[in-house]
């Protein structure tokens, strides 16, 4: 019996030389794959499900019949692997362009995909996609995916070359899948820097920055050696993502004092951000309808630079560069919009039975009369239009048709706090955050 384990494992052993010198690709391809997803565990986010601690331990036993040695050789050899690679479209892309990038080499496919009306309509900047190849580089499968809307589904192209040889495509739809990641940075030069360094997404540093911006002056208030650690959402497509959703947990040390945040949806209200003694961080205003700007002319008296008289100013104007997104500053209905005299391109919003605000000079409107819009919704953008010398947002506040200061009247207007009955429900899902925000400050110096 010994004499024949080890012939067994000599004819392995063989038959593995024999693969790897007829076969290097396969072999190449193989180790490749094992190497990524080792790589991959080493950046693993750790699991956010249940406490494994209240989880029932079962033990399950299960006997395994390996196949024989011969068959487990006769499988490596014969296996048809197949190549992937991922990338982003660029701009300046062309289909040879792509392909190369992507390792494809097969000129049948970049004459198909020239004149496909399909990739040609659908393969825009910044979407992703995935080649399948064979070992020899053709193309076997090319699927481009992207979110049209906030349905929470997106559209998947699939250029795929049937066993004949000829290629065909369709659009597809499927559901996004949310997942949890975290991430962690250290400040040394600006919040967005420090995000880059941390490989955290820039749609999430922004949204950092709303949910601090009543406690943290993000244009002068950050220090170097200030941190941030912060749990998100991901949208996903085949594993793929595609789109960062919400923050669900944040906290952040500056000048060393500690700000923390989390989200909470009361059932039968809006959701927003806490603190960790329930105390709400979101007005029922933003203090801006913008994310980044500077204040050009304040609630005051001023000279007119059209008119060149004295005259009231209503309201506040931001300066920007022209397609600065505008947000809204609360939830409302749109009320007005359209082109209206001196203002150009404006949106009006009431936001109860006495209070409104208006968006002017926009360069463009991404919304429409009667809609409904909640708190940080983008509704237009910066522009010149109307009675303007250069780019910028006038924004005014109304409360009972009276003009109020703007900045005022968001730093006075409060949101409504966690009831009694929601608040176990609220200290659950404090606990719960901040074990994950520890797990991404850990994680962190750690790695450090």
């Amino acid at each position: 019996m010994k004499n024949g384990l080890i012939t067994a494992g000599e004819q392995l052993l063989s038959r593995a030389a024999h693969v790897l010198e007829h076969h290097p690709r396969h072999v190449t391809a193989l180790v490749a794959a094992l190497l990524l997803g080792g790589g991959g565990a080493a950046f693993a986010v750790a699991s956010l499900g249940p406490d494994p601690t209240t989880m029932r331990v079962q033990q399950v036993l299960e006997a395994v019949q390996p196949f024989a040695l011969n068959e487990q050789a006769d499988e490596i050899e014969n296996r048809q692997l197949r190549l992937f690679r991922s990338d982003t479209v660029r701009t300046s892309d062309t289909v040879d362009a792509l392909l190369a990038r992507l390792s494809v080499s097969d000129a049948a496919a970049a004459a198909y995909l020239r004149t496909e009306p399909a990739f040609r309509a659908n393969l825009r900047a910044g979407r992703s996609v995935t080649a399948e190849t064979t070992p020899s580089n053709e193309l076997a499968r090319l699927t481009a995916r992207w979110v049209p809307d906030s349905d929470g589904s997106f559209k998947r192209l699939v250029v795929e070359r049937g066993s004949a040889g000829a290629f065909t495509s369709r659009i597809e739809s499927a559901p996004l899948s949310v997942s949890t990641r975290m991430g962690s940075a250290v400040v040394r030069s600006s919040l967005f820097a420090a995000a880059d360094e941390g490989g955290v997404p820039d749609a999430v540093a922004v949204q950092l920055a709303d949910i601090f911006s009543g406690e943290i002056d993000f244009h002068r208030s950050l220090r170097k050696g200030d941190r941030f650690d912060v749990v998100y959402e991901v949208l996903e497509a085949d594993g793929e993502p595609l789109r960062t959703g919400r923050i669900l947990s944040a906290e952040m040390v500056n000048r060393g004092t500690l700000h923390q945040a989390i989200w909470f949806q009361e059932p039968g209200h809006n959701g927003g951000y806490f603190a960790p003694d329930g105390n709400s961080l979101l007005g029922a205003f933003l203090a801006s309808p913008m994310e980044f700007s500077r204040v050009t002319s304040g609630f005051s008296m001023r000279m007119h630079p059209i008119l060149h008289q004295w005259k009231a100013h209503l309201g506040v104007d931001y300066g920007a560069p022209t397609g600065t997104p505008v947000r809204v500053i609360g939830d409302g209905v749109v009320e007005f919009a359209g082109v209206q005299n001196g203002f150009g391109n404006v949106v009006v919003v009431r936001h109860n039975r006495n209070q409104e605000t208006v968006y002017a000079h926009l360069s463009r409107i991404m919304v429409a009369g009667g809609q409904s819009v909640r708190q940080g919704q983008h509704i237009g953008a910066v522009g010149s239009t109307g009675w303007a010398t250069g780019p910028h947002l006038h924004f005014e506040f109304r409360v009972n048709g009276m003009h109020q200061d703007p900045q005022l009247v968001a730093h006075q207007a409060h949101a409504a706090t966690i009831s009694a009955e929601a608040r176990p429900a609220f200290e659950r899902v404090a606990r719960s955050m901040q074990t994950q925000l520890n797990a991404a400050s850990s994680m962190v110096a750690s790695a450090d």
